[in-house]
């Protein structure tokens, strides 16, 4: 991996840091936020969080063989009368000298890989997925880090020991510096709100950047759609400060509001794409939606090809024309983007069939927001013989306004719904679920009649599946393809899919 830095040569990549105790003759060998993952030759860097500030633990992470601290210069009252003497760097901003060192310490590999940024609240991971075979199907090799996994062709990764879809600065460079190991040209990377309001994904050099689409969400960390949108824009605006590489570009969905906004913020070119929109870069034409599936014409600027793609939706072929306005953009041959379209076989816990041979249609998703639970429930309307069930909830600790987002959605869009927990974290489960269904009987419908309310969500899912009758559809919406439930400080083990097959056995469906 990455070469052990002397301090003093690290600290000159960082702007405005100033070493205010010991010597710059320290090694470092890896960069940690984590005082609990500190070992020796560690530089620590004390980031203030949500719950806890990084600067409560510098002792501890100086006693646990720390080569060095990060703290901030505003926090003197911390770290001014630290024992030892341990190197001791102040910076304006931990968060961002967190990005910075790790950037240094690991080479820069983003300006070693030609990488594409896919931002929206939804369809972000469809689209990385789409656009990865896509380059695969054009001869690349090409690693991914978002959502569902961090891929890197070549190599076994515990891709999931995090429930964040941005991980944190030194584990997103670290990534990346594997990826141009293994041999990687591309990176795509999911860039959530979070990761770019909080300084996780500063110094990866994008060469692109994609907008899916914006719609409401993350409000409790954000407060308003416009400052949502804004941190959406710093990947917009980050293009004209990659250091490297004279094809960068903006694709964004043309039919979306925020485009014009977002293509605003780069001076570089831009590629635009829609269903809707006449004159774009990027369209569909022909298109022939199927419940496994749609085919359609991909139109781009001088050619047109046919193609497919394997999940169903309309939502799923625009996702399909973000992926082939960035492969555009990159200047992949057409034939080879309709090609790598059809090859992508679907994305984990997006609209994922289980089947045990059971009567009914039982369909697992990722959709937690109201508008994505309202996409999903109109996709499976269109497609379900009989009643449409749905099992939902929403996070605690998040934006509550999901909870009416989900509540309003299932009223509307289902004949049926069962509502549980999601993620309660540090909230009561009952209390969320509660709201959920308040929001319901606000949109009139009628507890114990349209809905019912059950707090476990294993007794939730083996209540949908048992009130299913043959021809019936059931969506469980939420998880996806997560593997556990955060519950009162705990991540607790989970699997949505796992669960559901199991709950199938019982009814006495063991398989196709």
């Amino acid at each position: 991996m990455s070469d052990a830095r002397v301090l003093a040569s690290l600290i000159e990549e960082i702007p405005g840091a100033e070493l205010v105790r010991g010597d710059g003759d320290a090694v470092i060998e890896h960069v940690e936020h984590d005082s609990r993952r500190v070992e020796t030759g560690a530089l620590f860097v004390a980031v203030p969080g949500f719950n806890v500030d990084g600067h409560a633990f510098l002792t501890d992470a100086l006693d646990a063989g720390a080569a060095a601290v990060v703290v901030e210069r505003g926090r003197r009252g911390t770290w001014r009368h630290l024992p030892g003497d341990q190197p001791i760097v102040a910076v304006e901003d931990t968060r961002a000298a967190l990005a910075q060192a790790a950037a240094a310490l690991h080479g820069h590999p983003g300006r070693e890989l030609t990488v594409i940024g896919i931002t929206g609240t939804d369809g972000k991971t469809t689209t990385a997925y789409i656009l990865t075979a896509i380059l695969e199907a054009a001869g690349a090799r090409v690693g991914r880090l978002g959502t569902v996994d961090a891929y890197v062709p070549g190599t076994d990764i515990d891709s999931h020991t995090h429930r964040m879809t941005t991980p944190e600065a030194p584990e997103v460079q670290r990534l990346l510096r594997e990826m141009v190991e293994a041999g990687c040209e591309y990176a795509v990377v999911e860039a959530t709100s979070h990761g770019l309001a909080l300084h996780r994904l500063d110094e990866v050099a994008f060469d692109i950047a994609v907008l899916t689409n914006l719609t409401g969400d993350h409000l409790d960390f954000h407060e308003t759609f416009e400052a949502y949108r804004e941190a959406k824009g710093q990947l917009f605006a980050a293009l004209d400060h990659t250091p490297v590489a004279p094809g960068r570009a903006a694709v964004a969905n043309a039919d979306d509001p925020s485009a014009s906004f977002l293509l605003g913020l780069t001076s570089q070119r831009a590629v635009r794409y829609g269903l809707e929109t006449p004159g774009v870069d990027v369209t569909a034409r022909h298109i022939e939606l199927h419940a496994d599936g749609s085919q359609f014409r991909l139109a781009l600027p001088g050619a047109e090809v046919g193609t497919e793609i394997r999940m169903p939706a309309l939502f799923n072929v625009a996702n399909a024309l973000a992926a082939a306005g960035a492969a555009l953009a990159l200047g992949i041959e057409p034939e080879a983007i309709g090609r790598g379209i059809a090859a992508c076989h679907g994305v984990p816990g997006r609209m994922e069939r289980i089947d045990m041979g059971q009567p009914f249609s039982v369909v697992v998703d990722y959709a937690h927001t109201g508008e994505s639970v309202r996409k999903v429930l109109s996709v499976l309307r269109e497609i379900a013989e009989h009643s449409l069930i749905i099992v939902a909830g929403a996070a605690g600790e998040r934006d509550p306004g999901r909870r009416f987002g989900v509540g309003r959605a299932a009223a509307e869009g289902a004949d049926f719904a069962v509502f549980t927990n999601e993620d309660p974290r540090g909230e009561d489960p009952a209390t969320i679920v509660r709201e959920i269904g308040r929001h319901a009987e606000e949109a009139g419908r009628v507890r114990g009649r349209d809905f019912i309310e059950v707090e476990d969500r294993r007794e939730a899912i083996a209540a949908a599946l048992a009130r299913a009758e043959p021809g019936d559809s059931i969506v469980i919406c939420g998880k996806g393809h997560e593997r556990s439930i955060e519950l009162g400080g705990e991540s607790i083990p989970w699997d949505d899919r796992e669960v559901t097959r199991e709950e199938l056995a019982k009814l006495g469906h063991t398989g196709v």
